[in-house]
């Protein structure tokens, strides 16, 4: 790993491996897989619980109290929230959604799934990533990691990248499209004129 990588990937990293491989000693991969994603759509369906991950000012028994409830409501795996209960004795509840996409990329390298990066103009629930996802697999004809960013210069659509491949819906790229068309119809119309003129 090069010494330039941030310490939170690091974090992510470390705690993700440790994690995936107490789960492949338990046979209990895809049922902490569930879990993590679960709690991902928790993550990114709730602000509230996002900014609780993350804020300082929340003690440790706060922390511990709040995820074994939600433990409880979502019925998580005991090791899942044993792995909860030592991130947050170790300070390290911030770091839960990059342990998650960690986690999952692990298992996705291990399976020999796709890679592919998809670039939004609004943020997608867990529902709508779970979808995407399917018609993705379905389209390709195997299974996927998606790696899911928010970039609201695409206006609008969806751009997709697979490897050195991209599909880009977006409507940016039909705006630019349709500007092109413009600017090339109205270069004709004017050469047009300009041919007029001097006859």
């Amino acid at each position: 790993m090069s010494s330039n990588t941030p310490a939170s990937s690091i974090v992510s990293e470390r705690y993700a491996l440790a994690l995936l491989d107490l789960a492949e000693q338990g046979k209990a991969v895809e049922k902490v897989l569930k879990d993590f994603e679960t709690l991902e759509g928790a993550i990114q369906d709730s602000e509230d619980f996002a900014r609780f991950l993350t804020s300082p000012g929340i003690s440790e028994s706060q922390q511990k109290s709040v995820l074994d409830e939600i433990a409880k409501k979502a019925k998580l795996q005991k090791l899942t929230t044993n792995f909860l209960g030592v991130i947050v004795e170790n300070g390290r509840l911030n770091a839960l959604a990059g342990i998650i996409l960690t986690f999952k990329k692990k298992v996705s390298e291990k399976k020999g799934e796709i890679s592919i990066a998809v670039e939004t103009a609004f943020e997608m629930t867990a529902k709508q990533k779970q979808d995407l996802q399917k018609k993705i697999e379905k389209a390709l004809g195997t299974g996927v990691s998606m790696d899911v960013g928010v970039n609201p210069d695409i206006i609008g659509g969806i751009v997709v990248t697979i490897g050195s491949y991209m599909i880009d819906d977006s409507v940016r790229r039909k705006l630019e499209r349709l500007n092109a068309t413009l600017v090339k119809g109205a270069s004709q119309n004017d050469n047009g004129q300009k041919l007029r003129e001097v006859v």
